[in-house]
């Protein structure tokens, strides 16, 4: 499992969509994984977070399930507390081979996130709160990721979307020896691919 942290704008999720159809694994977005429930819009939109345990339970739920069916996973913006990265250390500790933080400079995620134009980007109040829900809590978290050796990895994430997945595929690769590129999926299924288009 590996663990994809970025700022909102960053491009993590289109990245992790990349990743889990490079090497065949299964991508989950926290913020998807919330707006599938389609029960906490007035809190999302208002920039504001989901209750630590609602979290953990949704995500528990969709990241068992595909251990289950023997894929491996990348969490996009998961763990988004200390709480909940605690409870992922102690509950998931040895399936975790690292994290990596996509970088982008805050003055190209204000234009990234204009042109995006999602309702929850769209006032700069939400932005800013985001922005400082996300370093108050990285900090802790990755204390946390230190305090049980998993190593986390910085990529910069500007530039050409290729250029910027390829450099995440060789640090996946470095986090994991055995990730290689995949045509069929655990199940032997052929895995579309919209990476590279």
């Amino acid at each position: 499992m590996i663990i994809l942290f970025g700022l909102a704008g960053t491009g993590k999720g289109t990245q992790a969509k990349a990743l889990s159809e490079f090497f065949g694994w299964r991508t989950f977005s926290v913020g998807q994984v919330i707006r599938d429930t389609g029960k906490y819009n007035d809190t999302t939109n208002a920039g504001g977070l989901i209750p630590d345990d609602d979290v953990i339970k949704l995500m528990t739920e969709q990241i068992e399930k595909a251990t289950a069916e023997g894929f491996n996973i990348i969490l996009d913006g998961y763990p988004r507390t200390e709480y909940q990265a605690k409870w992922l250390m102690e509950h998931m500790r040895d399936d975790i081979e690292g994290a990596i933080i996509l970088e982008v400079p805050k003055e190209e995620l204000y234009e990234r996130l204009e042109l995006r134009g999602r309702e929850d980007d769209k006032s700069k109040e939400a932005i800013d709160r985001r922005w400082d829900i996300f370093e108050q809590n990285i900090y802790p978290i990755l204390e946390q990721l230190k305090q049980h050796n998993i190593p986390v990895k910085k990529v910069d994430g500007v530039g050409a979307v290729e250029d910027v997945t390829n450099r995440l595929i060789k640090t996946v690769e470095e986090l994991n020896p055995n990730a290689t590129e995949q045509k069929d999926d655990v199940n032997g299924e052929e895995i579309e691919k919209s990476y590279g288009e």
